[in-house]
């Protein structure tokens, strides 16, 4: 699996082995666009829209992303995200495994 992430993710299966997923020098990543929409308190209040997607390999290869790259390719195969919610493994508040891959 390619890990298109600047960050070393470690798979922990739940008989307890773990794998971990070096970054492949690739990043995915979400251009976005923005635009003021209005100001509150005196600052401008801005909107934004996912754009085009770079990086990633062919449809084929199965691959980790990050939450907001996955959610900007919706359905495709073989893409997916680390789940960081409660099921993540953590230490001093930091993410050291995840447990389960998310798909859009």
């Amino acid at each position: 699996m390619l890990n298109l992430t600047p960050h070393a993710i470690t798979l922990r299966s739940p008989d307890g082995s773990e794998k971990t997923i070096q970054p492949s020098g690739t990043v995915a990543r979400v251009e976005m666009a923005e635009q003021v929409i209005g100001t509150h308190a005196g600052l401008p209040v801005i909107e934004r829209q996912p754009g085009a997607v770079t990086g990633l390999p062919d449809g084929g290869t199965p691959c980790i992303v990050s939450a907001m790259v996955l959610s900007a390719v919706p359905g495709r195969p073989h893409t997916y995200a680390p789940d960081t919610g409660g099921t993540a493994i953590r230490e001093d508040g930091q993410i050291i495994a995840v447990t389960r891959l998310v798909r859009a």
